[in-house]
């Protein structure tokens, strides 16, 4: 059978391409790589280092919406995998020291894991989580 081994990279759109590498820089610790100015778009590649994962942020010249919504067809939300329950503690903290807002960190009803929900400049629902071993 087919198959593959892993998320290569994450591409986004966004309204505001210089805004949101910083954002996703200084609140999740992304790495800047390089930007490049297209015809109809502007895309900056970002890296976060400890899991390779490649994130694209693109911003058209000619979008068409304003903002995320995840009740659209597309994406949904991005779920970040924790290692340690007590890591989104960790974050949460941050989050509040760098004035992002998020929910609290919930269980889920399904008794498999943790979350803890923010959204990006772009109101990209995103989450960090933290399954329950079994």
């Amino acid at each position: 059978m087919h198959t593959f081994t892993a998320i290569s990279h994450i591409d986004l759109s966004v309204s505001d391409v210089e805004k949101s590498a910083s954002w996703y820089c200084e609140v999740l610790g992304l790495r800047r790589v390089r930007r490049s100015d297209m015809d109809n778009r502007i895309m900056i590649v970002l890296v976060h280092d400890p899991t390779g994962l490649i994130m694209g942020l693109l911003q058209h010249n000619e979008p068409a919406a304003d903002r995320f919504d995840e009740r659209r067809p597309g994406l949904d939300h991005l779920g970040f995998g924790v290692t340690e329950r007590a890591d989104l503690d960790d974050w949460q903290a941050r989050f509040q020291m760098l004035g992002v807002e998020h929910s609290p960190v919930t269980d889920s009803p399904s008794g498999s894991g943790t979350a803890l929900v923010f959204r990006d400049p772009d109101n990209v629902q995103l989450e960090l989580w933290w399954t329950r071993p079994h």
